[in-house]
């Protein structure tokens, strides 16, 4: 039998480590060619990671030239992408809002909002022409609650929340899925540029009382991305071990 996603291309962003890989390594269990957009390409490692990408890009994903550039060029070697997943992202200083810094808040913005606009924006032409497509938005709990200390982050996320929704009615008709997942903290290397009280607080949160796994989340995108997923778009799938119910 053959695996789901065989032969499928798929673009996942950030994909060079943590929450990234994790997903890469997923896709292409299934059979999938992935495609890695990554600032710092260079950190990915095969052997460890257990598995060969179809080409590893350095992509600058709140760069508007570099998105573009990279897009044309997965187009022009390997064709339309059958599966996007915006991952790339940064947490940013845990800070009160009073004493945020601006470009620090723009940069935020950037990488976790603009980024899925403008690489959505490169695929989705390609996609809806080939009549078939998967966009899955990492998104975040914070997207959805809002969480003390973290504005910039929970503001992009809530963006990128009502990016995927508004995408997915463009699209219904198209053959082009598009939604997000939604996780609560999960267990990476981005644990380092947060505060023990922090981590502390946002596990306290959740029922289940540990962290999400990169492979729980990993399985969560896989679904969105695969076939199967197919009468369901413009939705934010949970992965929060009870802590969102609705």
């Amino acid at each position: 039998m053959a695996a789901a996603l065989e032969g499928q291309l798929a673009v996942v962003t950030g994909g060079a480590r943590g929450i990234g890989l994790g997903i890469a390594k997923r896709l292409a269990k299934d059979g999938a060619r992935v495609v890695i957009w990554d600032i710092r390409p260079e950190l990915f490692d095969a052997a460890a990671a257990g598995f060969a990408p179809l080409a590893t890009m350095t992509v600058d994903v709140a760069d508007p030239v570099s998105v573009g550039t990279a897009g044309e060029e997965v187009i022009a070697s390997h064709g339309a992408p059958s599966i996007v997943v915006n991952n790339a992202g940064i947490n940013g200083p845990v800070q009160p809002v009073a004493d945020y810094d601006y470009e620090t808040w723009r940069r935020v913005v950037q990488i976790n909002l603009d980024s899925v606009f403008l690489v959505s924006r490169a695929f989705v032409p390609a996609m809806v022409e080939k009549g078939y497509g998967r966009i899955v938005n990492v998104a975040s709990i914070a997207g959805k609650e809002g969480v003390p200390g973290i504005a910039a982050y929970a503001s992009a996320k809530a963006g990128a929340i009502g990016f995927t929704k508004s995408l997915a009615k463009e699209l219904v008709t198209t053959g082009v899925t598009v939604n997000a997942v939604a996780p609560v903290m999960v267990e990476t290397e981005l644990l380092d540029q947060m505060t023990p009280e922090h981590i502390a607080a946002s596990k306290a949160k959740i029922p289940m009382q540990r962290l999400l796994s990169i492979e729980e989340l990993a399985n969560v995108v896989h679904f969105a991305a695969s076939p199967a997923s197919s009468f369901t778009t413009g939705f934010v799938f949970d992965a929060s071990g009870g802590r969102a119910t609705y």
